[in-house]
This record gives structure tokens, C-alpha cells and sequence, in this order.
């Protein structure tokens, strides 16, 4: 049974040349993700803003890196106070092999956290704002969280991990974190113009382009091969396990929703499928290394069917999330984290593991979704959060960075005026 932590630092592991291009590589997928994420969330946002959106995924990644080494390195993986909050390797010099490999692996994570929230809040949401709430995310938000159940890479342990808290790869860590970042952006910034009737029915804005939420979701499955057999490491034989979790999740997935729209007789849409098998793929994230195949694909199956529902849940409550990414992410990752608790090899259906992951999945709420609400409702009296009404008509790609996705076609915008 596999009893690597992503911060496990074994003996001269990760000093080995062939873990160091392993966890390389990994972080590779891992980055390549950004692409996956910034094709699904362009795709399946208006034309109209396809440039804003992708520019936010690109922004993630920039500027939330830079923060995430100024700061959010040293608060999660720097000596640990108390199994809180880290104390040191803050601009951390990274100076041999295994400290520099490790650095940039994680800091792909860190990006892709703070990358979830922008397909949720996708086509209402200022730049300026969203790339100041992103540089919170991965300097504080996920960090501080992520040094309670990951920390210390150097000294002492965060004090989720000390209680046997399990999420080997993040469902919890970086995916429910996302996930409760975005649902508080939504809530600040309220639905999109025209998104429900003053009766409070959904009514349905399709995005332009549902082929690029295809490859997008691809492109993400294939990163997730990185961002979970990556977590070892260690280029050893523990990958092929953790790889063929992931896979037979992510396809249960994409089943999973297919059923749930079957069952509820809701149209057989793409859209939903492939956020299914994302779901699934959350939905193994964190016990991906301690499962056996039959449970992962269990796993991936229930995340497909919640991934629906939770979207449906979500449109009741007249909130107004772009790509699905609160059900995805969030509850996905809920279940996720209590998959991993139930069905632990050797140690199946334990209460009091369950116990313990029911603790770390109520922390990651409890601190993530306040501080995230505050943030963004921080931000919305100082800076302006929510695009004026002319500009969400007219679309974020021209009125926020004068440039539009495709000229040919939306002449028009270049010639009515910035008003």
C-alpha cells in the first residue's frame, strides 16, 4: 500500500535524477492544464468574451506563480508553526535539485486552484479585480490550507495531516478549495444579465464554441495523468496504480453523468458529459494512491451523477455559475475526500477516518469560502468587481482589453464606441 504524502520527502527520493524528471514532467501536465482549463471556459462562454476569459487563465498562472513564490510557498511547505502555517522559504532561493523541482510542481497546482474560480465568474467579472482576488488565492487562500493538511516540506507537519487526514493529490486541498473560492465570487457578484427571469427560471446562454470544451476537456484529463501520479514524487511503480485509478474515474465520469440526464430526462448535452468525467477525475484525486480500481471507478461514477445535480442545485439557488465549476470542483471534491476516508485499502469503511476526513473537508470550507467572500467583497468597494451594465452587453474582450476573438465577425464592436 502506497504511504506517500505529496510532502513526503523521503530519504534522497526526490534527489534521484529520474524522480527529478519525473516530478518535471509531471509539472508539465500539470501546466498544460492551463490550456485545458482556458479552452473549456473560453468555449463555453459567449464570444463575446472568449479573449477576457482566457486572459484570466493566462493571468493565474502569471501572476499567482509570482505570489505563490513570494509568499504561498513559504506559508504552506516553509517550517511549520504549530501544524498552521509555514515560517520560512519565503522567496525561496530553490537551490538544489529536489527544493526546485518540488517548488515548480507545486506551484502548478497552486495556479490551477485559483484558475477554477475564473470559468465561474466568466463574462461579468473586471480584470483588474479578478487578478487581485487570484494573487489572494494563491499567496494566502490556498496556502494557509494547504500547510494544514500538506505541510511541512521542510520541518514539522500541518495538523490535519498529524489527525490522518487522506487527499493524496488535492479533491480537497486544491479542487474543494477552488471550488468554495468560486462559489463566494458568484455569490458577490451575482448572475449574469439575463440569466434568470424575474421569476427566478434559469434560462440557458449557450457558449460559442462547444468543439474547444471538448478539447479542453482532453487536454485537462490528459494533465491529470501529472497532477496525480506526479504526487509520488518518485519515478516508481506506485504511478501505474495511481494512473489507472485516475483513467477508470474519469471515464465512470462521463458515464455517471450520462445516467444522471437519462434518469432526470434532461437533454443528452456535451457540455455536461465532459464535465462529468472531470468530476470524475476530481472525484479520485484525493484517493487515487490508496484505492483499489473497483472503488475508483465507483468514485468517478457517483462524481459524475453529483456534478449533474449539483448544477441543478445550483440554478435553484439563482446562482449563476458559467462552466459548472462549484459542483465540479467543490462537491466533487467533497465526495472525493470522503471516498478516500471509505474505501482506504486494508482498511475499508473506518468511522473514524471518515471522521477525520469529514473534519479536513469542513476546515477547507470554514476557511476558504469567508475568506474568499471577503476578498471579493473587499474588492468590489475598493477596485470594482462587476463590469458596468453597457460593458456586459457589449462583451469584456473589446471594452476591457480593446481586442476582440473574431474580428470577422463582430465588426461591429469596433466601430460602436467605447461609450
Amino acid at each position: 500500500m502506497l504511504t506517500l504524502t505529496p510532502t513526503a520527502r523521503a530519504q534522497g527520493t526526490l534527489e534521484a535524477p529520474a524522480d527529478i524528471a519525473w516530478v518535471i514532467t509531471a509539472a508539465a501536465l500539470v501546466f498544460f492544464m492551463q490550456a485545458g482549463f482556458a479552452l473549456l471556459e473560453g468555449g463555453a462562454s459567449r464570444a463575446k468574451n472568449s479573449v477576457n476569459v482566457i486572459m484570466k487563465n493566462y493571468a493565474d498562472l502569471c501572476f499567482g506563480v509570482i505570489a505563490y513564490w513570494m509568499l504561498g510557498f513559504g506559508l504552506m511547505f516553509g517550517a511549520s508553526v504549530a501544524g498552521w502555517v509555514g515560517a520560512s522559504q519565503f522567496f525561496p532561493e530553490l537551490a538544489t535539485g529536489a527544493d526546485a523541482s518540488f517548488f515548480v510542481f507545486q506551484a502548478m497546482f497552486a495556479a490551477t486552484a485559483a484558475t477554477i474560480v475564473s470559468g465561474a465568474v466568466a463574462e461579468r467579472m473586471r480584470y483588474s479585480g479578478y487578478v487581485l482576488a487570484s494573487i489572494v488565492i494563491t499567496g494566502l487562500i490556498y496556502p494557509v490550507f494547504g500547510a494544514w493538511a500538506w505541510g511541512s516540506f521542510y520541518q514539522g507537519e500541518g495538523w490535519l495531516r498529524q489527525l490522518g487526514f487522506v487527499d493524496f493529490a488535492g479533491s480537497t486541498v486544491v479542487h474543494s478549495v477552488g471550488g468554495w473560492c468560486a462559489l463566494a465570487g458568484i455569490m458577490v457578484l451575482g448572475p449574469r444579465l439575463g440569466r434568470f427571469s424575474t421569476a427566478g427560471v434559469a434560462r440557458p446562454i449557450a457558449g460559442h464554441n462547444l468543439p474547444m470544451v471538448a478539447l479542453g476537456g482532453f487536454i485537462l484529463w490528459l494533465g491529470w495523468f501529472g497532477f496525480n501520479g506526479g504526487s509520488t514524487l518518485a519515478a516508481n511503480g506506485d504511478v501505474g496504480i495511481i494512473t489507472v485509478n485516475t483513467h477508470l474515474s474519469g471515464c465512470a465520469g462521463f458515464v455517471g453523468a450520462q445516467l444522471a440526464q437519462r434518469l432526470l430526462r434532461q437533454p443528452m448535452l456535451m457540455s455536461i458529459s465532459v464535465n462529468g468525467s472531470i468530476a470524475g477525475l476530481v472525484s479520485i484525486t484525493a484517493g487515487c494512491a490508496t484505492m483499489s480500481p473497483g472503488f475508483a471507478l465507483f468514485s468517478g461514477l457517483l462524481g459524475g451523477v453529483l456534478s449533474v445535480l449539483g448544477v441543478n442545485l445550483l440554478e435553484r439557488l439563482r446562482l449563476d455559475d458559467v462552466v459548472g465549476a462549484v459542483s465540479v470542483h467543490g462537491i466533487c471534491g467533497v465526495w472525493g475526500t470522503l471516498a478516500a476516508g471509505l474505501f482506504y485499502r486494508g482498511d475499508l469503511f473506518d468511522p473514524a477516518r471518515l471522521g477525520v476526513q469529514a473534519v479536513g473537508i469542513l476546515a477547507a470550507f470554514l476557511w476558504a469560502f469567508p475568506a474568499a467572500w471577503l476578498t471579493y467583497w473587499l474588492l468590489s468597494r475598493i477596485v470594482g468587481l462587476r463590469a458596468p451594465t453597457l460593458h456586459e452587453q457589449r462583451g469584456l474582450d473589446f471594452t476591457e482589453h480593446d481586442e476582440i476573438g473574431y474580428p470577422e465577425f463582430q465588426k461591429e464592436l469596433t466601430h460602436g464606441g467605447r461609450k
